[in-house]
């Protein structure tokens, strides 16, 4: 018997009764095992040909008592219907449906729970249970569950290494990413004197506590990235780090597969399976910045993230799902490049939920200031250089200062100044041409007066010198070509130029003595 059950034990349920059906001599034979909300759930069941098996599933409620006794422990043992107590109406009434003469069903524990039953019924004559039948079936019982027990367990087990490895795998891609990311301290909060801005940080406060994609709009250097790890920081999903994506920084070739992934030979040199961006960024948020430099080929693939949150990967068949919230970031107008063919009208669209406009350094004057000293308190720590004040004419100096380049611009000038620093008050020389504003005695007088005068005292101030890196043409931030002019048309009566880097004209008199004949 103990070699018998042995076997039974290492083949399915269904196997396991069908073979003590046969052995025992009864119509049939069913397995059922407890759930955690309670319910009998029927697992097998075998029965002798022209009898009917018990259906898979949960129990009909009309066997509430039986189910309720067997849960308690208890054996049910009937040799006809009239050994049911008057409790039982719903077992009687299925006794007589289905022509059931008689049945024995014995709970089975471990560890002093009840998880199961095994259960026996003739339906083609009456049978008595004898004490020996009861203790064999007893037996083969603690077989089935033990054999059940072991089967859950290792499911339980299963299951838990999955999740392990599941957990593994992020954190290994989160790794990997942290690495590989340049991250600057994150931001502890957002302050600003102009009133333009504080209307942006406004915008951010409202729309980071949603999952909204954001699209920020604004020059290079202006403060996007901070912007989208602000949002990132204030919103739920800021237990993760935010995975950034320059678009503009990766080769057209590569770019699919840093975004979505690639399967183990998806190309030539993929050696083994990797995981994309998006990927790394389910339950977090991704920031595409430059995402308008994204090639019009991979377009449709973002935009089927964006609708349906899912994707392949570079190789792959299997559907990837994710939740992944996007902040995307742009210096180019993409109402344009949509009219110009490079840029998706739909996928513009699902960008511009919440647009954001991200105004240059130029236009926020009032925070050059406290941008100037937080970059001054960053590189006094790291290079341990204190300073207690920014000279008055270097402030000066900033706040005439245009900013093509805005705050990046402004950081890298600060960086600069201190690292040539050498005393407690930081001195930014003006004689390098890129921070030299053009200094302007008098502004009164029409546009085209005053374009004039700028552009004079710019000659005046480089010497009349044209190129080179001390020419008028770097410090206005225009090609050099625009200034010159040939001898024949000084000597004219007048003079039109087009400026093109501000896009005016201006008329630069004959008249005027200082003016001369031929320019460097």
């Amino acid at each position: 018997m103990s070699k018998r059950s042995r076997r039974k034990g290492r083949v399915g349920n269904s196997a396991c009764a069908g073979d003590t059906e046969g052995f025992l001599g009864f119509d049939r034979s069913t397995f059922a095992e407890f759930q955690d909300n309670g319910s009998l759930v029927v697992l097998s069941s075998t029965a002798a040909e022209g009898i009917e098996a018990t259906p898979h599933g949960p129990l009909p409620d009309q066997l509430a008592w039986f189910t309720a006794r067997l849960r308690s422990g208890q054996s049910l043992i009937v040799q006809d219907a009239s050994d049911l107590p008057p409790e039982a109406l719903g077992e009687a009434d299925y006794f007589q449906k289905t022509g059931l003469h008689s049945h024995l069903t014995i709970p089975f524990r471990i560890g002093g729970q009840v998880i199961g039953a095994i259960a026996f019924a003739s339906f083609r004559e009456t049978r008595s249970w004898p004490d020996d039948l009861i203790a064999r079936i007893k037996l083969v019982g603690e077989v089935f569950a033990h054999a059940i027990a072991r089967k859950r367990e290792q499911e339980k087990l299963t299951a838990a290494l999955s999740e392990i490895k599941l957990l593994k795998d992020r954190f290994e891609r989160e790794n990997i990413y942290l690495r590989h990311a340049v991250e600057i301290n994150r931001p502890q909060g957002l302050t600003s004197h102009s009133p333009g801005f504080r209307a942006v940080i406004e915008e951010v406060a409202q729309v980071a506590q949603t999952n909204s994609t954001v699209l920020l709009q604004g020059e290079t250097g202006s403060g996007k990235e901070v912007l989208a790890q602000a949002i990132h920081d204030a919103s739920a999903r800021n237990t993760r780090p935010m995975v950034k994506v320059n678009c503009a920084a990766l080769p057209a070739s590569l770019i699919e597969s840093e975004l979505f992934g690639r399967e183990k030979g998806a190309f030539t040199g993929a050696l083994a399976r990797q995981p994309g961006r998006f990927e790394i960024a389910d339950g977090s948020t991704i920031f595409l910045d430059e995402v308008g430099e994204l090639p019009l080929e991979l377009q449709p693939k973002l935009l089927r993230v964006l609708q349906e949150g899912e994707f392949e990967r570079l190789g792959g068949s299997k559907t990837i799902k994710v939740d992944a919230r996007i902040i995307a970031a742009t210096n180019r107008r993409l109402e344009q490049a949509v009219r110009d063919g490079r840029f998706r009208e739909d996928l513009f669209y699902r960008l511009n939920v919440f647009p954001i406009e991200v105004p240059p350094l130029r236009e926020r004057r009032e925070d050059i200031p406290l941008l100037s000293w937080t970059f001054v308190k960053e590189f006094s720590n790291s290079m341990g250089k204190p300073v207690d004040e920014i000279a008055d004419e270097s402030m000066s100096a900033l706040q005439a200062y245009h900013w093509p380049g805005n705050i990046r611009e402004l950081r890298n000038i600060i960086e600069r100044a201190m690292i040539l620093n050498q005393g407690s008050t930081l001195s930014i020389k003006l004689a390098h041409t890129v921070l030299r504003p053009v200094a302007v005695s008098a502004m009164a007088g029409s546009l085209d007066e005053a374009e004039r005068t700028i552009i004079l005292q710019a000659l005046k101030q480089c010497n009349w010198r044209i190129r080179g890196a001390t020419g008028a043409a770097a410090l206005l931030d225009v090609k050099p070509t625009t200034l010159e002019i040939p001898d024949q048309e000084a000597r004219a009566a007048s003079v039109t130029m087009t400026f093109s880097a501000s896009c005016v004209v201006v008329e630069l008199a004959h008249r005027n003595s200082d003016f001369p004949g031929k320019v460097d």
